[in-house]
């Protein structure tokens, strides 16, 4: 029996009677549950569990149920159960007048808090209430539920975020001890599952996983036949200085295929040619998909490495030699060049990718044009393509990140001229001003909302805990600076972050400032006459 159909058994029953607290007639509800690979106590069984027994003191009937099992809620992609939800509202299909859902944080753990009370929105406006079953408040529309809903909005996306910084740290570990993480093996390599003293335990078949949190995996040569193919694949390239193309038509032709049972392409002999893991080099990060984000690639200073995890196959001079002789290939082109053969390769494809760039013959590497204008990002725009996937909010965080020294040493600068003192940690960053107070600067991105509404978060440094932080906001285009907040610690420090708008109401403006010429005067020195 469904949760669905015990609940409705069960309210049914609690209402059969003559209580006086209990309405005669059921109201239809609808529940939705959701469960990712969090905590058992959010198991779709012990949410149905606990809406079941609200919706029986509260006199509803559960006649429909939505269900998103394994679902992330950081996006709202693949929750066909939420999005069939919301269909039904906005078409007025619906059956019921209520929605039964378990806490807040189940409609998801979006990164912008406005994105769950949308979803919200959407139901009240199709006259259908929502019930938070576990929650300690009453979802009734007041000023003190409003505030709750959205800190715990907040508090779910930020739950989403700090868990990504202690997964990403703890697979930067891994990666730095020698062990494997994500991804297929490749040819010619095969991941090898090991327990918590590295004893070998199993090969992993392609799709296979660790079943155990203590196993780890390693990357080890593969069968004997791989590993002289991949070696063989190096010397028709260094040595014989045949292209990729040729390459890929020699292993054609004698019936090989790739580890995905695949013909040979140029690009497939590439990725061999270019890849660190042949040398036995362990590299993480190269491309980064966080909290659902867009995929990008990351420059190398962003790369986590370690030289020597692995037993290699190739053998270094091989693999030295065959970066040469790509880089020299390229190094033929001048910038207009090579822009030109991608102008007319987006006319012939019609898109552009990584992946194009380097199946065409004669065609420089994709990561040429990475080196040689700093992204392919960059590279798109200069021949005026526009990828799907938006990349500009790296080139922004790059920027942003250049631009906070000068920042720093223009506050440093002020701090001097008005005959204060400072001096500044190395290592935190953080300023210590005439040895009375502290000060952190954080420079504020400026976002733009789906709707063309502008936000700031400003995240708080809790380990820290400056005097005052000094957030300076951006306009919207990121690059020039719209204002400074002078936000003190104690007044404010207690929340993890905070999200600013254009107009945040006087007790948050009053913090605002065009320059940081009142912070200038607040580190200012005056002498003191002593009295004879």
């Amino acid at each position: 029996m469904s949760p669905g159909s015990e609940l409705k058994a069960s309210a049914v029953t609690n209402t059969s009677g003559k209580s006086d607290d209990k309405p005669e007639r059921l109201i239809r509800a609808a529940q939705y549950v959701r469960m990712s690979t969090e905590h058992q106590k959010y198991s779709t069984e012990n949410q149905a569990e606990i809406i079941a027994d609200y919706a029986a003191r509260r006199g509803f009937e559960i006649v429909r149920t939505y269900e998103d099992s394994g679902k992330s809620g950081l996006k709202l992609d693949g929750r066909l159960s939420l999005q069939k939800l919301i269909s039904d509202v906005r078409s007025g299909a619906t059956d019921f007048e209520v929605v039964l859902v378990y806490d807040v944080s189940r409609w998801g753990r979006f990164q912008d808090a406005d994105e769950s009370a949308y979803y919200e929105f959407i139901c009240r406006e199709g006259g259908i209430k929502v019930h938070y079953c576990a929650e300690q408040f009453e979802n009734d529309g007041s000023l003190s539920a409003t505030i709750i809903k959205s800190m715990k909005r907040a508090m779910a996306g930020e739950y989403s975020r700090e868990l990504s910084v202690k997964v990403f740290t703890g697979q930067c570990r891994l990666i730095r001890l020698g062990f494997r993480q994500g991804g297929p093996a490749g040819f010619g390599l095969r991941r090898v599952l090991v327990d918590e003293h590295c004893n070998p335990k199993a090969t992993l078949e392609r799709g296979e996983q660790k079943s155990l949190q203590t196993d780890r995996v390693v990357l080890q040569p593969g069968p004997p036949e791989e590993i002289e193919i991949v070696r063989r694949l190096y010397r028709m390239f260094v040595v014989q200085q045949r292209t990729e193309s040729e390459i890929a038509g020699i292993l054609n032709a004698e019936g090989l295929v790739t580890d995905l049972g695949r013909p040979w392409t140029r690009g497939t002999v590439h990725q061999i040619l270019t890849n660190e893991k042949y040398i036995g080099n362990n590299v993480y990060n190269r491309r980064s998909f966080k909290l659902k984000a867009k995929r990008v690639n990351n420059p190398p200073d962003m790369w986590v490495r370690q030289d020597g995890a692995f037993e290699p196959i190739v053998e270094r001079d091989f693999y030295e030699a065959a970066q040469r002789i790509i880089d020299a290939r390229s190094k033929r082109y001048t910038d207009q060049e090579l822009l030109d053969r991608l102008s007319t390769l987006l006319a012939e494809k019609g898109w552009l990718s990584g992946l194009v760039i380097d199946e065409v013959e004669d065609m420089p590497s994709s990561m040429t044009f990475r080196h040689r204008f700093g992204s392919l990002v960059r590279a798109y725009e200069l021949v005026g393509y526009s990828p799907a996937r938006d990349y500009r909010y790296i080139e922004t965080n790059r920027a942003l990140r250049a631009l906070h020294p000068d920042v720093v040493q223009e506050v440093i600068g002020g701090i001097e001229s008005a005959g204060g003192s400072v001096r500044r940690d190395p290592i935190s960053d953080l300023l210590h001003i005439n040895e009375e107070f502290t000060a952190a600067l954080v420079i504020a991105r400026c976002q733009v909302s789906p709707a063309g509404s502008l936000r700031w978060k400003i995240r708080f440094d809790q380990g820290l805990r400056p005097g005052i932080t000094i957030a300076v906001r951006m306009e919207d285009d990121n690059r020039t600076i719209r204002d400074y907040y002078l936000l003190p610690w104690l007044d404010l420090g207690k929340t993890p972050d905070l999200r600013l708008a254009p107009e945040n109401g006087i007790l948050l403006d009053a913090y605002r400032y065009e320059t940081l010429d009142a912070f200038m005067d607040l580190t200012r020195r005056t002498a003191l006459s002593v009295a004879a």
